[in-house]
């Protein structure tokens, strides 16, 4: 016999959903069965499945070793170790700076990835348990590109993970990022299109009117300085699709410096000596209304070097210290609202 207490992770789900996450390689009549015979109990007293399982709760297991060993299948969870640059945290969420370069989901060629990353420092930290593992995974609730660094949101519990699918969902939290794009930008703008997504290239397009299996896309930029060739932009992204920003802006020749995918490859040449080997592109402020918190996040070595190589430097700060409160927005770039 095996007994579990359900934690606060495993407290507020269906008792089968549970019982599908700790017996993971077991059909569903199986534990059903199991349910029926009293084999599987909650509280001691025979349950149907369908119950919402409670902090405390007793789950009580009358199976052999050998069948629960066969049915739980491999419980080892992927972890792996680094330096995390936390931003926030809580007892149910984390916010994170991803360095450009790191995976935000596992890939299938077992890089590790960020999600690995924050299993090894929950584990380390003591916030979490082998044991827990078995029926409950932190996970990432927002992706970034391999090569866009920023601020990624993840859940340490089962609450934080509801709580974060729910306003990424509803897109009631709002996601800013800054960007070095080729030209001159003067006027800030709220931009639309359709994103087309080729699964065998990885590749988008952005068409100003709608195509088959295209999705609508919304971006709203503003202008933080120029130099007369390159432009320091504040970007919201409205509609989170593949490449968006990299894509969207490109459409309307404003490709982002460094972008080997969808850039501009004589623009880009010109900084492979300053070491950019990717797009400068970095998800910098989250701001969560239901809490009222905003986080921010500095852009990483590489992109600060290029913005002050740029002269852009100035316009960079004030746009932190506005961020900080610590200056009013002067609302540079006017109101111009264009349509693509």
């Amino acid at each position: 016999m095996k007994e579990f207490i359900i934690e606060e992770n495993e407290a507020g789900q269906r008792f089968d959903k549970y019982l599908a996450k700790l017996l993971r390689e077991a059909p569903k009549s199986f534990f059903y069965k199991m349910l029926r015979k009293k084999n599987i109990t909650l509280n001691g007293k025979k349950a149907t499945g369908n119950e919402k399982l409670q902090k405390g709760d007793a789950v009580k297991l009358f199976l052999s070793d050998e069948t629960f060993g066969k049915f739980a299948g491999n419980t080892q969870v992927e972890r792996a170790y680094c330096q995390l640059d936390i931003i926030y945290e809580d007892k149910d969420i984390v916010v994170i700076n991803k360095p450009a370069g790191m995976l935000s989901q596992p890939a299938d060629d077992g890089t590790p990835s960020l999600v690995e990353y924050l299993i090894g420092y929950l584990l380390q930290k003591g916030d979490l348990t082998e044991e827990q593992l078995q029926t409950f995974r932190p996970s990432v609730c927002n992706r970034l590109d391999r090569n866009t660094s920023g601020m990624v949101c993840a859940g340490k519990s089962l609450a934080g993970l509801q709580f974060l699918s729910e306003i990424f969902h509803d897109r009631t939290l709002h996601k800013y990022y800054l960007c070095l794009v080729k030209g001159k930008i003067e006027k800030k703008s709220h931009i639309k299109g359709w994103l087309h997504k080729d699964q065998k290239t990885n590749k988008v397009t952005v068409s100003r009117e709608k195509i088959p299996d295209s999705l609508a896309i919304e971006t709203s930029y503003r202008p933080l300085g120029n130099n007369g060739r390159v432009t320091l932009l504040e970007v919201e992204l409205l509609t989170g699709r593949t490449h968006q920003i990299r894509a969207h802006l490109s459409s309307i020749e404003h490709p982002l410096l460094g972008d080997g995918k969808y850039g501009d490859r004589e623009f880009n040449r010109q900084y492979t000596g300053e070491g950019v080997k990717y797009q400068l592109l970095h998800a910098y402020k989250l701001v969560i209304p239901q809490t009222g918190q905003t986080f921010t996040a500095p852009v990483p070595e590489l992109f600060y070097h290029i913005i002050t190589e740029e002269h852009l430097e100035e316009a960079y700060h004030e746009n932190l210290e506005r961020n900080m409160g610590l200056r009013q927005d002067d609302h540079t770039g006017g109101d111009c609202c264009d349509t693509h």
